[in-house]
């Protein structure tokens, strides 16, 4: 599952049941993080969810946000609550690929703003997702196991 972190909103995301491809949920909005984070649980529980993706917005250069430590905080708090691993993900452009995508598909603003983290959190999962099968590559075709 991935988590595109905002502070109104929470982009989410989860796999198929062979972590190939990402599909994107309803966005939440926020309210209170007791219930944002009982919301994000009931969805590890529905999914049976092995690992949760945090976005993290880290800077062009590498170095930590603002937004980044709001997600950092977050992410504690799930690894606190849940019962499987949360990790945090550079999730630098995401959002602005997923606005320019919905932008190149001829939205509105208004639903670009509605379905802009849904887009990102999916952009999130498939990255990190195309992450863990390159590896699985590397080490199949007998690459170096990193």
């Amino acid at each position: 599952m991935a988590i595109d972190f905002g502070l109104r909103r929470i982009g989410l995301a989860v796999s198929d049941p062979l972590g190939i491809t990402a599909q994107g949920l309803p966005t939440l909005q926020r309210t209170a993080i007791r219930k944002d984070i009982e919301h994000i649980q009931a969805i590890v529980e529905e999914y049976s969810i092995q690992k949760v993706i945090v976005g993290n917005p880290i800077g062009h250069a590498g170095k930590a946000t603002a937004m980044s430590k709001h997600a950092e905080e977050f992410a504690r708090k799930l690894r606190e609550r849940l019962c499987c691993p949360v990790e945090l993900w550079d999730e630098r452009l995401t959002s602005v690929e997923a606005n320019r995508m919905l932008r190149d598909a001829g939205l509105s603003t208004n639903k670009r703003r509605q379905a802009v983290d849904r887009v990102a959190a999916v952009l999130l999962l498939q990255n990190y997702l195309d992450h863990l099968a390159s590896l699985a590559h590397r080490v199949d075709s007998g690459g170096e196991n990193v």
